[in-house]
C-alpha cells in the first residue's frame, strides 16, 4: 500500500478554508469584520509571497476560537461546512481520493490549517488520517495557544516523519499533492510529487524538474 498524501486548501479544495472561516466569523458578527478582513488578507498575501510567520497568523486565527464556547463553535462549523467547504470540493478532487482509495493507498491530509477547522472537512472528504496544526485544548476550551508543531513548510516534514514512524508507514512509492511553494520541504521527499494548479513558484519549479502537473479544478 503506498501512501498518498494531499495538501488541502487550494489543492483538495478550490478555494482556502483558513482564509473563508475568517470570512465566514466576520460574516455572523463574531469578529469585527473591517479589522479582521484586513489582517485575513495580509496574512493571506504573505502565505503566497512566502514570507508568512506562522506563529503571527496563528495567534491572530486562533484568537476567536478562544472567544466563544464549544457548542457554538460546532454550530457554527456545521454552517460553515454548508456554506462555504462542500461547494468548493470539485468532483475531480472526489474522484482522485476515490482513485487512491480503489489502488489500496494510505490517505492523508497534511495542511497548515487548524484541526478545528479541517477535521470535519478530511471526514467530509472520506479521509481519515490527518496532520493539521492542532489548537491549544485545556478544560474543554480553546486557549488561542497552538498546541505542537505548526504544520507549515518544514512543520509538515517533522510532524510527517512522526506520525510515519507512530503509523509504521513508509515513504516508498509515495505521492504528495499540492497547489504552494511553501510545500517544497515535503515535495521535495515523496517518490511522486505532483503540483496541483500551482502557484507560478511552484509551477516553475515542478516544470524544472520534470514533475506532474494537474488541476482539479471544474
Amino acid at each position: 500500500m503506498a501512501l498518498a498524501i494531499f495538501d488541502l486548501d487550494n489543492t483538495l479544495l478550490n478555494g482556502d478554508s483558513d482564509y473563508l472561516w475568517g470570512q465566514f466569523l466576520a460574516q455572523q458578527g463574531h469578529v469585527d469584520a473591517a479589522h479582521y478582513e484586513k489582517e485575513n488578507q495580509r496574512f493571506y498575501d504573505e502565505y503566497v509571497a512566502g514570507t508568512l510567520d506562522i506563529f503571527e497568523f496563528l495567534e491572530f486565527s486562533l484568537a476567536p476560537l478562544s472567544q466563544l464556547e464549544m457548542s457554538l463553535l460546532e454550530q457554527l462549523h456545521k454552517q460553515f461546512m454548508d456554506e462555504c467547504i462542500r461547494p468548493i470540493i470539485t468532483e475531480k478532487s472526489r474522484a482522485l481520493i476515490k482513485q487512491h482509495q480503489s489502488n489500496g493507498d494510505i490517505l492523508l491530509i497534511i495542511t497548515a490549517t487548524n484541526l478545528f477547522i479541517t477535521g470535519p472537512i478530511a471526514k467530509e472528504l472520506g479521509i481519515e488520517s490527518i496532520l493539521a496544526t492542532e489548537p491549544e485544548i485545556i478544560n474543554q476550551h480553546y486557549t488561542g495557544k497552538v498546541y505542537g508543531t505548526p504544520c507549515f513548510r518544514e512543520g509538515k516534514v517533522e510532524r510527517l516523519k512522526v506520525w510515519l514512524k507512530k503509523t509504521g508507514a513508509n515513504l516508498a512509492d509515495s505521492c504528495f499533492y499540492s497547489d504552494s511553494h511553501n510545500d517544497l520541504p515535503l515535495l521535495e521527499m515523496v517518490t511522486k510529487p505532483v503540483a496541483v494548479d500551482p502557484d507560478d513558484t511552484l509551477r516553475s519549479h515542478a516544470e524544472m524538474k520534470g514533475w506532474d502537473i494537474i488541476s482539479l479544478r471544474e
